[in-house]
């Protein structure tokens, strides 16, 4: 089947080539980061996760978010999912092969990696984190391609696949559970010290990724012939409804919690990210625009004429996703590091190594990702003649 992905367009082949040119300017960064160390980047003493860690955070709510088409088609033989099941778990195997890198990329040197392996410390969230996501990727590429194979053949996959598929809907779930563990699991930083970080982070994987799947799926629908159908689309435009209005107002729970109670240390971070603290505020204006995105996605998701409507629904999408990643994969993460122990506050700001670093391997990510779905797409439509 690897053979379909060698096969295509010109425009195929060019936006192949973009990815790749992507990757090999963020790989000759990442040499240059090797030789010269993290201090090529924009993290110091005081902020010690960037945008490395950023990514990662948001990609395993986007990597976890295929369980929203896996559950309700194996579970509750929702059978329009059956046509995007096999693109939300490819959408899986590209988000965490990316989450995966960023956490090379961020530990310096690649070889710290054998440390977890060598001197496994199971009382450790790390390592926790380590094991599902390894063990969530090769879930994902195992039921993937066999189902995607068996649909090819014409026959039903192997026994074992559906058992792997029942393993992997809790195993989605553990993914963002443990990542929202490991923030939550450090007292000092008030902002990530509350029991709903881990609700938070699922209500927003839950929103975010099921939106680039639709996204995904409507691009398909212009340069294939792939049609998801307009019930999948519809049902997954419902749970993106839902699970955004659950996160904006999970947003809201910890602003009244921080503000009513006047606790300082939560309460400071807060500030930083809406309004600046002790004159710096370099977070203020994506925060605003996650505000005014989110306020857009929710009020065309919440109607149903601009729901059901491509057009508008693909900006509501848009606006989910971006907004969610300024949320999630910026502020959140950032911001916890605000203000610093001597109640002082550093700003951040990704240097240009760190921002192409960083482009590169969301360039690998997407390059997987075209080469999974080109094959998924030349299957079905073999199958459809």
């Amino acid at each position: 089947m690897l053979a379909k992905a060698l096969r295509g367009s010109k425009g195929y082949g060019q936006w192949v080539a973009l990815l790749v040119a992507l990757f090999g300017i963020g790989f000759m960064y990442y040499l240059a980061q090797l030789q010269q160390g993290l201090t090529v980047t924009g993290m110091s003493r005081d902020v010690s996760w960037g945008l490395y860690i950023a990514q990662f955070t948001f990609l395993v709510g986007v990597a976890a978010s295929a369980v929203m088409v896996v559950l309700p088609y194996y579970l509750h033989n929702v059978k329009s999912f059956g046509r995007i099941t096999i693109f939300g778990e490819f959408l899986a195997v590209a988000a965490v092969t990316m989450c995966l890198l960023f956490i090379i990329v961020d530990l310096g040197k690649p070889t710290r990696l054998f440390n977890v392996l060598l001197y496994p410390t199971p009382n450790s969230i790390l390592f926790w984190d380590m094991v599902v996501l390894n063990g969530y990727l090769l879930l994902n590429i195992l039921i993937g391609w066999n189902v995607l194979e068996a649909e090819r053949k014409g026959v039903v996959p192997p026994k074992w696949v559906k058992t792997l598929i029942y393993v992997s809907i809790p195993w989605a779930v553990s993914i963002h559970t443990v990542t929202a563990f490991l923030y939550a699991g450090l007292p000092g930083k008030h902002l990530w010290m509350t029991a709903i970080l881990a609700a938070r982070f699922l209500a927003s994987a839950f929103a975010a990724g099921p939106a680039l799947l639709i996204i995904l799926c409507l691009v398909m629908k212009r340069i294939s012939k792939f049609d998801a159908g307009e019930e999948a689309i519809g049902k997954l435009a419902s749970i993106v409804t839902y699970a955004m209005a659950v996160s904006v107002f999970f947003v809201g729970l910890e602003l009244f919690t921080a503000f009513y109670s006047q606790v300082p240390g939560h309460m400071y971070s807060l500030q930083y990210l809406f309004v600046g603290l002790y004159g710096q505020g370099n977070l203020v204006p994506f925060m605003w625009t996650f505000t005014l995105l989110a306020i857009i996605a929710l009020v065309l998701l919440l109607n149903p004429k601009t729901r059901t409507n491509e057009r508008t629904l693909t900006i509501a999408c848009v606006a989910v996703f971006v907004s969610l990643w300024i949320e999630k994969g910026l502020g959140l993460v950032i911001a916890g590091f605000v203000p610093n122990a001597f109640k002082k506050v550093v700003e951040y700001v990704p240097t240009l190594p760190e921002v192409l670093i960083t482009l590169g391997i969301w360039a690998i990510g997407g390059l997987i990702l075209t080469v999974l779905y080109k094959i998924a797409v030349s299957v079905k439509e073999e199958t459809a003649r």
